[in-house]
Parts: structure tokens; sequence; C-alpha cells
């Protein structure tokens, strides 16, 4: 028996010398520890033994167990650091190459167009007039011809507030009561970019919260002719030199007369197409001169001054400039549509 445990201890060493990963390590522990293994089978042969051996073999036979277990857990180790050893050979990092610079971002599409609206209405005189985005009734609706009864309200659906008479404003038009007293007796031109609240179904084309870009332009002698030039020019430098825009008679409380903007189809150049219903034009924003009580809410005399204003909105000059369908995508912080307007 003690010349089995030493030859069994003698050669389990040399067969773990000889490993050199993990499954070679798995399987020589089963091989001696394992409930078939061959030191298993050792101890399991002393009690079969004559009583006064019993002690010794014994003794011999814990030795021998705790030799080979020492050996193994040294034999692990060295192959466990050998295989990280030549995985970081394998991985080595050049600290020669560059970097590789770190992501910055950039800006969202909306604020891409917005600032792409400023940049030509700044060309053409306008300068940006921010103004608040919770608002009161009375500059929301009454000083735009707006008032409690009247049935154009319908078409705006409000988030009011809890407060009476304070509500998130339905568009950027309260602007123009706010420039006007700020600005009143000079002339000026304005455009009043901001976020805007309405209460609707959610749609391919409607958001609860979108953008809105307004313009007023206050002085003497202003004409639709005037309004006209302003909103071609913005045209073509936005969508392209060659574009062509028709107004089409249109109704806004705040405004008299009223028109909504079209522009010839970008995408088929007029001949008509699924993106304008087959009519070659496309909607981009509703206008008109400014109404003679509107400027007299805002202090100005109706039979000295004039004025036109305008609305867009900037999401849809980006869906109409970049072929977007769904309005929602702007809001919706996917990245697989944000990159890609970088």
């Amino acid at each position: 028996m003690l010349e089995e445990l030493y030859q069994l201890e003698a050669k389990a060493k040399n067969e773990l010398e000889a490993i050199t990963d993990v499954e070679g390590l798995e399987a020589w522990r089963l091989a001696y520890f394992g409930k078939k293994g061959a030191l298993t089978m050792l101890l399991r042969g002393i009690g079969k033994l004559p009583a006064e051996e019993r002690p010794q073999a014994g003794n011999i036979a814990n030795q021998v167990k705790s030799a080979l277990e020492a050996a193994f857990e040294q034999r692990q180790e060295a192959v466990r650091r050998a295989a990280l050893a030549e995985e970081l050979a394998q991985g080595a990092m050049d600290v020669r190459l560059p970097g590789r610079p770190p992501s910055l971002g950039y800006l969202h599409i909306s604020t891409q167009t917005l600032r792409e609206i400023y940049d030509i209405f700044a060309r053409l005189g306008f300068h940006v007039f921010r103004s608040r985005e919770v608002e009161d009734d009375v500059t929301n609706f009454q000083m735009l011809n707006l008032p409690p009864d009247h049935p154009a309200r319908d078409m705006w659906s409000t988030f009011y507030t809890t407060e009476p008479g304070v509500l998130l404003r339905t568009h950027t038009s309260p602007g123009q009561i706010h420039a006007m007293r700020k600005y009143h007796p000079e002339p000026f031109r304005v455009i009043l970019p901001g976020k805007c609240y309405r209460y609707e179904q959610v749609s391919t084309r409607h958001e609860h919260m979108f953008f809105q870009v307004e313009g007023l332009a206050i002085g003497k002698h202003i004409t639709m002719a005037d309004l006209k030039g302003v909103l071609e020019s913005f045209a073509r430098q936005m969508f392209g030199a060659n574009r062509r825009l028709r107004f089409r008679p249109s109704y806004f409380p705040f405004t008299e007369p009223s028109a909504e903007a079209d522009m010839d189809c970008i995408l088929c150049g007029g001949e008509g197409c699924q993106i304008c219903k087959q009519t070659g034009w496309l909607e981009i924003l509703g206008c008109g001169m400014v109404h003679p009580q509107v400027l007299r809410n805002g202090g100005y005399d109706p039979d000295e001054y004039s004025g036109f204003a305008f609305g867009m909105g900037p999401e849809r000059i980006a869906m109409l400039k970049h072929g977007i369908t769904d309005i929602r995508y702007f809001f919706a912080n996917d990245l697989r549509f944000l990159q890609q307007f970088p």
C-alpha cells in the first residue's frame, strides 16, 4: 500500500507538470480526486488493511493527498498566469497610435433648422425676440382678436394651468404683443422662435409640443408686396434658388388679409407626386397683414403704421427639406434617426 501511494504521487506530479491548459487540469483532477479517481480508490482500500498497518498507511495517504492538492493549486495558478500573459501579448496596445477621439455630440435637427432660419432672416434685417412660454389668456388670445366666445378658439386645444387665466402658449403669436409694446413707437423687424403646446392627438403630423417661428415687421407703408418678397427670399435661401411660391387666401383672426404660402414641390418640381398629393405644391407657412386691432393692442396707430406677420413650424421645414415623413421622430430620442443629421 505504501509503495503504491509513493508511486501514485510521483506519477501524478509528473503528469501535472506537463499540463498547460484548464481542460487538462480538470481531467487530471478527476483522474486522481474524482469518485473513481486513483487516489480516491487507494484511500478507500486503507480500511481493508490489518489494524496495525492502518495508522501508518492513513498518515502517508493524507500526506500524499495534501502534497497533490498543493501541487494542483500551484499548477492551476501557473496555467492561469500563462494564459493571461498570452492574452495580453496578443492584445498588446501600441501606445504610439493616436487615441480615439471622444464623441462630442452635435445639434438636434430641430436646433439645426432653427439656426438656419435665424441666419436667413438675419440677412433680411430681422433679429430674434424671445417671449415667454407660459402666457395669460388675454395675451395669448384676446389681444389677438380671439375673445372668450370666438369660434376660432376651437383651432387651438389649450393646456390650462391650475391658475385661472394662465396657460401654456398655443402659438408664438402672443409674442407680437410683447414685441410691439417693447419697441413702440419705433418700426422693427423680429422673428419670435420658441416652443408651443397643444392638447392634440399625436400623429405623423402633430405633437403635444413643437417649435414655431413667428415673423413680425411693423413700420410705415409696409404692404403685402413686402411680405411676399420676404417669404420668397426665405424659400429660395432655405430650399433652393429656383423655388416658386403661391399665396392662397386663408383666415387668421390676427391678420387681414390672411394667406397660406405654398411652395412648388421640391421632390417632383411641381409635376405632382405622393408627397404633394399630386398638386405640385407644398404648404410651408401661414401669413398676412397685421390686423388693425392687433396693431392698436400693441400700441401702434393703424392709420399711420402697418405690418405683416407669418408663422412656420421648423419641424415641418425640416420634414420638407430632408424628406422626413413623421414628426414624432424629432422627439423620440432615437439615435438611429438623429445621427442621420450630424
